[in-house]
């Protein structure tokens, strides 16, 4: 069990040390979709959503999702977030809504978690505003698209699997 960061000599979760690393700017950009069924996509295009504007309460959901990650993610840790963006827009050819979210810090360790659960959490926001219409919708394809900073540096992704 030495092997493992999270764990300890013993086999006991513990929290990585950072306390050595240097702190650099680091930016991490995510991203998710949410598919509507014809319902959804019809009302929400008209903006005839009885419980407010689904696209200004998902983005803010999203920021206030990042900001809470280290609640939510075992072993994550807590980090002083500089920015967070989150963006909610309906890609009309694939009737579904597109999230992207862009965290930055100026930390010790990265903030890929931060957009991921700024995504998922903006994703699972529009999901909630909307399920009294149908609850039929999709939350799919969450994935990290690029990081930068920190001690490895620039990660981009390739395309996504199965495109």
């Amino acid at each position: 069990m030495g092997e493992y960061t999270h764990f300890d000599a013993e086999g006991r979760p513990t929290l990585v040390d950072v306390s050595g690393k240097a702190v650099t700017k680091r930016t991490a950009w995510a991203e998710g979709w949410l598919y509507l069924p014809d319902s959804i996509y019809e009302t929400v295009s008209n903006g005839a959503v009885k419980k407010g504007d689904p696209f200004s309460i998902a983005e803010l959901g999203g920021i206030m999702g990042a900001k809470r990650t280290p609640d939510l993610i075992p072993l994550c840790h807590t980090i002083r977030l500089d920015n967070v963006r989150v963006r909610c827009e309906l890609d009309h050819e694939k009737k579904a809504l597109k999230i992207t979210c862009e965290a930055s810090a100026s930390e010790v360790t990265g903030v890929e978690m931060e957009a991921l659960t700024g995504v998922s959490v903006a994703a699972l926001t529009f999901y909630d505003m909307c399920k009294g219409i149908d609850k039929g919708m999709i939350i799919k394809d969450i994935r990290l698209l690029r990081k930068t900073g920190g001690k490895s540096g620039e990660w981009n992704a390739g395309r996504g699997y199965g495109e």
